[in-house]
Formats: structure tokens, C-alpha cells, sequence
């Protein structure tokens, strides 16, 4: 997508944009400079990767996934509640990004997040851009020292859990809302699509038990993924699980709908209407439809390639 599309299809209201926080060039630097030093480090070094995808990687974590973040997903919540002065438990922070779209806009933001390097870069991000967040390196399965929130966002998050911690994560966070308050799942692969595009790049690689899906990530193209889990052990399963499987509303079903019938009140794609839709290929639209007829009571934004769905607790 072009930046003349974006800006035609989705442009900014103004109201957003005249929060954004603007670095200069020196800024910027400071950023790639943290990233570097502390992100591209380990299993993420520079050297596992091929150049144009480290290149990649380092403009995602730059430029890309903030101008998206303010682009897409600060509109759209901001839609369902005002962000403005709403206390946000972000679960999931990674290097800031979000975190930053999310302050600028007045958002009393407690950031966590597992990556101790990544926070490091969080931190000189909001540093940077002068927003306070209150980052700290947390596990998402113990969140009731958190206190009441408006809205817990697991942003990229559940797919980087087990299946335990998302359970208990869930369970908690819905505990820690006020009435009123939304709990968003925001760019999570769908267990249920038929492709993986987000871990492995293969076809059904969700449908897979994490056995098999172990063994088989070798006939994956992705680089520094597909010769990453050859040898089984505990600490290598636990490493693969964390690279990212597929979530879906069956861990809302089970750790949240007991409480309550869930109201699940926007996804990203219902946002965004016809926009997205059209974008959508015709087997794709084929397939959702397939899945909506299979639950049809079931809100549309379950069906999507990723999950982006806000639930409203009463």
C-alpha cells in the first residue's frame, strides 16, 4: 500500500494527529541506535538474518509498525472508548511502539512485557518522544497487582504465550476491568485461518498439535525459523511456542464467557468496512463466510486472518 492510499483510505482525524509526537533525525537515530544494541541481539542477531530482511525488520521496529499503530489501531479504539485519560494495561509493549501511539493520545499507559531487551528500547522510545509510560518487565499471567484499568490490550501478545498462561492472563485481566471497560486482542494470528502467516508461512501450520508442529516448521521458507527447532527438548519446544501459534475465541470462551454472555463490540475489519474487504481476496471472503455459517452467532471480527476484536465487559 502506497502512502497516497493510506492517506486517501485511511487517513488520520485530525484530532489524532495533532497528538502525534514528532522526532527529529537525531531522534531517530537514538532509536535504530537502542534497537541495535539492544534488540538485534541473540537469536535476533543481525547475522541470522539475510540483509534484506534484517533491513526489514529494523524499519518494522523504526517507522512501520508506529505509523500503523496510528494509522489503524488508535483510530479504531479510540472509536469504541475515547483514549484520552482511560487507564490501559498494554500487554505486549515489545519496543514501544504501540506504546508511544497509545500515550500521545492521553492514555495512562502501564506497558509490560517478558523481553527485557525490547523494554530497553521502550524505554528510549518514550524517552524520545517525551511520553510517560510506565514500563516494566512483568510475566502477563499475574496482572492482579495491577489495580482497576479501562482496558487491557494484548497487543501481539496471546500468540506468544502457552495455553496456561493465556488462560490465567485472560481470567485476570477481565477481572481488573472497571464496568464499561474493553479488553482488545489486537494483531494475534487466527487459529482458525488456513494459512500462517505470522510464524511459519505455511498452510494449516495452526490446525497442527505443537508436536508436529515442531517437527514440520523445517519445510517452512521463513529464515531463522525454519532450522531453528530440530532438536527436541523442554527449553526448545517452550522457545518454538513462544514464537508465535495461533489464538482464537476458544480461550475467551473458556477463561472469560462463564462469567458473562460476551459482547464483543468491533473488530478492525468491521471498522474499516469496505476498505478492508475489498483488499480481501475471493477464496479469503469464501472462506470467512464458511467459518460465520459454522457459528453465526459468533461476532464477524472471530473469523478474520488475525484476531482484532474488542469485548466490553457490563
Amino acid at each position: 500500500m502506497t502512502a497516497l492510499t493510506r492517506e486517501l483510505f485511511y487517513p488520520i482525524p485530525s484530532a489524532l494527529r495533532s497528538r502525534h509526537t514528532p522526532i527529529d533525525a537525531a531522534g531517530v537515530q537514538r532509536v535504530r541506535d537502542s534497537i541495535q544494541t539492544h534488540y538485534h541481539q541473540g537469536w535476533r542477531a543481525k547475522e541470522n538474518y539475510s540483509q534484506s530482511f534484517y533491513q526489514h525488520d529494523l524499519d518494522a521496529h523504526l517507522y512501520t509498525r508506529l505509523e500503523g499503530d496510528r494509522r489503524f489501531i488508535i483510530p479504531w479504539l479510540n472509536a469504541a472508548r475515547p483514549l484520552d485519560g482511560m487507564r490501559v494495561l498494554e500487554i505486549g509493549c515489545g519496543t514501544g511502539s504501540s506504546s508511544v501511539a497509545l500515550a500521545e493520545q492521553g492514555a495512562q499507559v502501564t506497558a509490560i512485557d517478558i523481553d527485557a531487551p525490547a523494554l530497553e528500547v521502550a524505554r528510549e522510545r518514550c524517552r524520545i518522544h517525551g511520553v510517560a509510560v510506565d514500563i516494566r518487565t512483568a510475566n502477563a499471567r499475574h496482572l492482579l497487582d495491577f489495580g482497576p484499568m479501562d482496558a487491557v490490550l494484548y497487543f501481539a501478545a496471546l500468540e506468544h504465550m502457552t495455553l496456561d498462561e493465556r488462560l490465567q492472563s485472560l481470567a485476570e485481566a477481565w477481572s481488573l476491568l472497571s464496568a464499561g471497560g474493553l479488553l482488545a486482542i489486537i494483531e494475534t494470528p487466527n487459529r482458525l485461518w488456513y494459512f500462517d502467516q505470522h510464524t511459519s508461512r505455511l498452510p494449516f501450520f495452526n490446525w497442527l498439535p505443537h508436536d508436529l508442529a515442531f517437527i514440520y516448521s523445517r519445510f517452512s521458507p521463513r529464515e531463522n525459523f525454519k532450522d531453528s527447532y530440530r532438536e527436541p527438548s523442554v527449553e526448545n519446544m517452550n522457545h518454538f511456542l513462544r514464537r508465535g501459534r495461533g489464538a482464537s475465541y476458544h480461550e475467551i470462551d473458556v477463561a472469560i464467557a462463564p462469567t458473562q454472555n460476551l459482547d464483543t463490540v468491533s473488530s478492525l475489519v468491521g471498522y474499516f468496512g469496505w476498505r478492508r474487504r475489498i483488499r480481501m481476496k475471493r477464496f479469503a471472503r469464501r472462506y470467512k463466510a464458511l467459518l460465520r455459517q459454522i457459528r453465526p452467532d459468533l461476532h464477524e471480527g472471530w473469523f478474520d486472518l488475525d484476531l482484532d476484536v474488542i469485548i466490553r465487559k457490563h
